[in-house]
């Protein structure tokens, strides 16, 4: 098989954004056209199965060699592989495109061995690109280059200076959501009761956006379980070559796996000052293991 052209592969992964942002800000959602996957906080619409319909035709025809792993087609019986492979959520943030909340996007990613190495996330409601190769520096809408302070990016200070993105996620019962549920207050509760007294938290309600928020420095840390590889693949390219890191969402777990479905994102520093203390300090947080 010849090997990817990343660049012309990116390239195209920005039109197919496009075009699928054209589809979501013409479209008319409503709750009667929507369907549950598993509960009301897990739905799905007619317009994310079209994008996802559009993008998919378009990559088979263009790159009939590689494989897709897409959210609305996910087949369990035929796992993510080593295989290039383009790996698509056409809607990250369905909800919030539901409720028109202006945080829904277009997440494109392209993994080889099951590495990130192409990713594109497009906003369509704020027209917001971003997009990263891997070794080539991570941008939003193409000319400003990540994160957004540049060379003036404070360091990583400790938990009671950071500004943490969650998710309550679609699964509300059981170990997992226990395990979040108290680790979200031992991270809120102050210092003087036993907990980290983190600054705030924030929920876009879409894992690619609150990844590319890491990305460019205005969150600094992310954490979440449970979500996908489609949900993840291309904020994780953005991350990464923006000087953030990805680890695994549970203690210990420094080397995280496109298709673990827990992680743990953190922004740049400066010269990586404050990332590795920063992990260790959210993980002795962490109330419980998730298991997914």
């Amino acid at each position: 098989m010849e090997t990817p052209n990343l660049p012309e592969i990116h390239d195209y992964l920005i039109e197919l954004a496009f075009k699928a942002g054209d589809i979501i800000n013409n479209a008319l959602p409503e709750t009667s056209g929507t369907g549950a996957k598993k509960n009301s906080a897990d739905l799905v619409t007619e317009y994310d199965r079209a994008v996802e319909t559009m993008i998919s035709t378009s990559l088979q025809t263009k790159y009939p060699n590689y494989s897709f792993h897409g959210e609305e087609t996910y087949d369990p019986s035929k796992p993510l592989t080593d295989a290039p492979t383009f790996i698509v959520d056409p809607i990250d943030g369905t909800i919030n495109f539901i409720h028109s909340f202006p945080f829904a996007c277009v997440s494109l990613g392209f993994a080889v061995n099951r590495i990130p190495v192409v990713g594109v996330v497009y906003n369509p409601s704020t027209k917001t690109l971003y997009s990263a190769i891997k070794g080539q520096g991570a941008f939003v809408n193409r000319t400003t280059q990540l994160p957004l302070r540049g060379s003036n990016v404070e360091p990583l200070t400790g938990l009671s200076n950071a500004l943490v993105a969650i998710e309550w996620g679609s699964d509300r019962s059981g170990g997992n959501f226990d395990t979040k549920v108290k680790t979200f207050e031992k991270l809120a509760r102050s210092r003087d009761d036993g907990g980290a007294m983190v600054r705030s938290f924030r929920s876009l309600g879409s894992a690619a956006l609150n990844l590319c928020a890491v990305a460019e420095g205005t969150v600094d840390l992310y954490w979440e379980g449970g979500c996908w590889a489609w949900d993840v693949c291309a904020g994780w390219v953005i991350l990464s070559e923006a000087g953030g890191r990805m680890v695994g969402g549970n203690k210990g777990e420094w080397e995280a796996t496109l298709d673990g479905r827990k992680y743990l994102a953190v922004r740049g520093s400066p010269g990586g000052v404050g990332q590795e203390e920063i992990v260790k300090e959210f993980w002795g947080y962490i109330q419980g293991e998730m298991v997914y």
